[in-house]
């Protein structure tokens, strides 16, 4: 059986700790304990210069491998490429994207130098496995090093449309590089369409059929693979964790109202000042609804290096500080912002208590924010998920209230229509949405990608290529 090698930009260590892990991190270990294997990437540590001897580590049948990178490295990397122009690109967000030559280049070092820092791990059967946008140009790399291994590709983020990637400075460069792969995965149809789109138009090249294409004179795939979560896990944790101190601590301090939960990383593309604003326009429309729930929003900070999100984030206080200074009691605020990682853990009876988990990004690739609020409901009493139709999770979970995320009033309709929603629909939307999770998990995903990376399963056929 070949060696399963997955390669990301961050490498979660042994010994970490595993209930404050992202989604990424939960998948990945997920999948090397399934088959074992090598986790190669950044160690998170920076240095003078990138190391060119990786830190081995073997425990629980997965070899880490990891290097650091030299501070200049990092910053013009991940901080001037990855984080100011891919990930805007990337979101939709043209006005927000800074781009510089010297950022693109070293982004292309860096990707060549991981490769050649991994060559020499490879063994000629193994089966690569590289994630996010972070690491697009490395099977490229690798490629001119003379490794022939099949390598595939999951970007987890959305792709938008060619009108929108051609806005960016040598996106052909990065669009062949990614042709590389063998297999290129995405989260949604709409975003393998955006691809064959561009491959078509403007690269020139010819989609044949279930996600097979010709471009740049290489031949390739491309499929939709939403990621999954570790449903039934998860959801006895979150039975668990509805007796545990901090829930309790939560439910007692709610004084018999309901709770409106949302977890989201600091960051533009999660919508969070437009929920403020909707649970301003839900209490000046509906003044029923003051003094009867409690809004807790868990934002951790991120990217602090960036100047975008510090200033997010005092947009954000300000939204919460001025929400609250216009409806509070001297008994009650609406708004509760909360600046700090909770562990996985308390996130899963949080979630399990909260009538209605708002989950409203602008644009997401999946959000498995919404994925774990569902598994964690209590079947006989769930919860209402108010989910953004632009978060990939949207395909799947279309029994949730959907709404527009940039339509505050529309986010307060759908809050005040989940808070008086009957029983009887709850468990129906419930029912409807545990069964797709329940099917498609965290193990349904991995396993399909690595079955169609291997050729021995199809990738999802597009019925057209057409934009729309």
């Amino acid at each position: 059986m070949a060696r399963l090698v997955i390669v990301s930009n961050r490498v979660s260590q042994p010994g970490a700790r595993s209930e404050r892990a992202g989604g990424l991190a939960i998948a990945m270990r997920e999948a090397l304990r399934h088959s074992g294997g090598l986790w190669f990437g950044w160690s998170g540590e920076t240095a003078e210069a990138s190391s060119s001897t990786p830190h081995v580590v073997t425990a629980g049948g997965i070899t880490y491998a990891t290097v650091d990178l030299g501070k200049a490295d990092h910053h013009e990397y991940y901080v001037g490429y990855a984080n100011s122009t891919l990930w805007p690109l990337l979101h939709f967000r043209l006005g927000l994207i800074s781009y510089r030559r010297h950022a693109f280049e070293r982004y292309r070092h860096v990707n060549q130098h991981l490769a050649r820092t991994l060559a020499p791990l490879l063994r000629s059967d193994d089966l690569v496995w590289v994630h996010d946008y972070h690491l697009i140009p490395f099977a490229a790399e690798l490629r001119d090093l003379g490794i022939a291994n099949r390598i595939g590709f999951f970007l987890h983020t959305p792709l938008p449309p060619p009108e929108i990637l051609t806005a960016l400075p040598h996106h052909g460069t990065l669009m062949r590089a990614l042709c590389a792969y063998d297999l290129i995965g995405f989260q949604t149809k709409g975003s393998v369409r955006a691809f064959l789109n561009y491959i078509a138009e403007p690269a020139g090249g010819r989609h044949l059929g279930e996600g097979r294409f010709v471009a740049f004179g290489m031949r390739s795939r491309a499929g939709a693979f939403p990621i999954g979560i570790d449903t039934e896990p998860f959801a006895r944790t979150a039975e668990r964790a509805e007796t545990a101190p901090e829930t309790q601590r939560l439910r007692e301090s709610l004084a018999g109202r309901e709770l409106i939960l949302g977890v989201d990383r600091l960051d533009y593309s999660k919508g969070i000042p437009n929920r403020f604003e909707a649970i301003d326009s839900l209490l000046s429309d509906r003044p029923h609804h003051r003094s009867r729930f409690h809004y807790l929003q868990v934002t951790p900070h991120s990217r602090a290096e960036v100047a975008q999100y510090r200033t997010l984030r005092r947009e954000i206080e300000a939204a919460a500080g001025r929400v609250n200074g216009k409806f509070a009691e001297f008994d009650w605020t609406p708004i509760r912002y909360v600046n700090k990682s909770l562990s996985r853990q308390t996130l899963a009876g949080f979630y399990r208590i909260a009538r209605i988990g708002l989950v409203t990004p602008l644009r997401d690739g999946m959000n498995l924010v919404a994925k774990e609020y569902v598994a964690a409901q209590d079947p006989g009493n769930p919860g209402v998920l108010v989910l953004s139709c632009f978060a990939g999770a949207a395909s799947e979970l279309d029994a949730a209230l959907l709404v527009n995320p940039i339509d505050v009033d529309d986010i307060a309709s759908a809050i005040d229509r989940g808070l008086a929603m009957p029983l009887a629909e709850r468990r129906e939307r419930w029912n409807a949405m545990i069964g797709v999770l329940r099917k498609n998990d965290i193990t349904a995903w991995r396993e399909s990608f690595l079955a169609a990376l291997l050729d021995r399963g199809s990738v999802v056929p597009l019925r057209s290529v057409a934009s729309g």
